[in-house]
């Protein structure tokens, strides 16, 4: 396969993958309509910063131990359900009833950063997702470590673009989406998936 083969290829699954509903949509959906703009790319910065520790991982040939032993992924695995227990947990049974204050907004900004971050580092399906696919899309001879960290990037950009777009989607209906019902039932709808997305964690296998 070649540069260019890799990259267009890379670039199509990786566009795929992104599109496809999951943990990190939903985090950028609430953040994005209960919190605003800016906290909800925080949480993306977050989120980016999780993938680029994964990168790292797999670049440097620590990730080949998630993908090897079934201990080390069933304490991530854990881990990471019990995390998303936890923040489902509180958006489910302490809802907001307003948008965040100006005067709290630095300390929430740094909790959705940690909260995009750690959703990542937690969940063991992004590091085995990194050790099985990013590897196929490396041509032969090229240098491993250079590849893995741009093909990383890629993804970001992808990943960033498209939560931009998301972002952006929910301005029309700001003045809706801060309302006080709508906040309460946007975290309790948002727990929820948190619980199922951490139930689906817990009980899946390699």
């Amino acid at each position: 396969m070649s540069v260019m083969d890799s990259l267009l290829a890379f670039t199509f699954a990786a566009t795929l993958l992104t599109l496809t509903p999951g943990l990190d949509t939903a985090l950028i959906l609430r953040t994005a309509t209960v919190e605003g703009r800016k906290e909800a790319f925080k949480a993306q910065m977050g989120i980016n910063t999780g993938c680029l520790i994964w990168g790292a991982m797999v670049a440097f040939g620590l990730g080949a131990l998630i993908a090897v032993s079934e201990l080390a992924y069933n304490i991530l695995k854990y881990c990471g359900a019990a995390y998303l227990c936890w923040l489902g947990l509180n958006m489910l049974l302490r809802p907001r009833r307003s948008f965040v204050s100006v005067a709290t907004s630095e300390t929430k900004s740094q909790n959705w950063f940690i909260k995009g971050m750690f959703g990542n580092v937690l969940n063991p399906k992004v590091g085995i997702f990194y050790v099985s696919f990013l590897p196929q899309f490396i041509p032969q001879g090229q240098p491993p470590i250079a590849w893995t960290f741009g093909l990383v990037f890629i993804h970001l950009f992808l990943g960033t673009f498209w939560s931009t777009l998301l972002i952006t989607a929910t301005r029309p209906l700001a003045s809706f989406l801060r309302k006080e019902k709508v906040i309460r039932w946007m975290d309790r709808c948002t727990g929820m998936v948190f619980l199922l997305f951490a139930a689906r964690l817990a009980l899946s296998k390699r």
